[in-house]
């Protein structure tokens, strides 16, 4: 019989797609790596789980302890479905600007909820940023991930996506397009296909209030450059030690509106059901298209769920409050 012996077994190998109707005016093959077949329907199950293994096995996380995280959803399913395997509780800080349907999601399994403004800066008491170190600090045998640092997180990526896409493409990959938050995606893969082939060129999707084209550029770190804004998953106000920009080969910043519209079009293009980063993550790929040619075989990245996003992006009246469509 074959069968996983519980739900984590279920994690990774994950399906490339073809995109067809939204790449039309593209030359070049392109292929979706379709992370919403992970059992907590975004790519982030990877790092939870070798984030946890390895916390485990330096004895950062002792038994029955308690997890804490920042966290814009994803990372948090993934944590605590590994935690319910593995016997942990879950305390997650999320902040005020993502979904509804993402912090329901989490209480649906088990875990402990806590809400912070958008708003303010990463340093300030209030942010999602302090509140969760702030909870690790206070809160007994508890282990706080801290994805953005944590090298785990990499290393998932490093171990499991990266081979996964080189076998998928017969080494034929020339080019890996993904949006960049904790940079654990880009780096991780983009690290091991370059050891493959080190012309394959790796180009990060980022958002307009977000500093990592500016800096990637120009090595400043520009506060000018941040403010809120809407799409979620990808971005930053802070550089993440995970974010290896060395190794990246350009960004393209992509606006909400784009965004927006764009993981609609998934939906209804492609009867690709994706979550918010997707339609950035598309968008920022047409808008690379001088960089293709017909011989180029070019793999995106989609990070998560549509379902995360009902009351937003795929919600109507939310899109024409937001001033997205008419």
């Amino acid at each position: 019989m074959d069968y996983a012996k519980n739900i984590l077994e279920t994690i990774g190998n994950t399906p490339l797609v073809k995109l067809n109707k939204l790449v039309e005016d593209l030359p070049c093959l392109v292929l979706a790596k379709y992370e919403t077949f992970n059992p907590g329907n975004s790519v982030k199950d990877r790092i939870a789980l070798t984030m946890i293994e390895d916390a485990e096995a330096d004895g950062r996380l002792k038994p029955e302890g308690t997890i804490i995280e920042g966290t814009s959803g994803n990372t948090g399913m993934g944590l605590a479905l590994v935690a319910i395997v593995k016997g942990y509780k879950c305390i997650f800080v999320i902040s005020d600007k993502q979904s509804k349907e993402k912090m329901d999601i989490l209480r649906a399994v088990g875990a402990e909820v806590i809400v912070c403004p958008t708003d303010v800066e990463p340093t300030d008491p209030r942010s999602y940023y302090s509140v969760s170190k702030q909870l690790a600090e206070e809160t007994p045998n508890s282990w706080f991930v801290n994805q953005y640092d944590n090298p785990s997180n990499v290393k998932a990526h490093y171990q499991s996506t990266g081979p996964e896409i080189w076998k998928q493409t017969d080494g034929k990959i020339t080019h890996f397009v993904v949006g960049v938050g904790t940079g654990g995606t880009i780096s991780g893969v983009g690290k091991y296909l370059k050891e493959q082939n080190p012309n394959i060129k790796l180009w990060g999707i980022d958002t307009y209030g977000s500093v990592f084209k500016k800096y990637h550029e120009t090595g400043i770190f520009d506060k000018n450059e941040i403010y809120p804004y809407v799409t979620e998953g990808i971005g930053e106000d802070i550089l993440p030690e995970n974010v290896n920009f060395s190794i990246i080969d350009g960004f393209t910043k992509v606006t909400d509106k784009d965004a927006a519209v764009y993981t609609q079009r998934l939906a209804k293009e492609e009867g690709m059901f994706l979550g918010n980063s997707a339609g950035a993550a598309i968008k920022g790929l047409l808008q690379l298209k001088e960089h293709f040619t017909k011989d180029d075989v070019v793999v995106v990245l989609f990070h998560d769920h549509g379902s995360r996003y009902v009351g937003k992006m795929f919600n109507n009246d939310w899109m024409r409050k937001m001033g997205y469509i008419d």
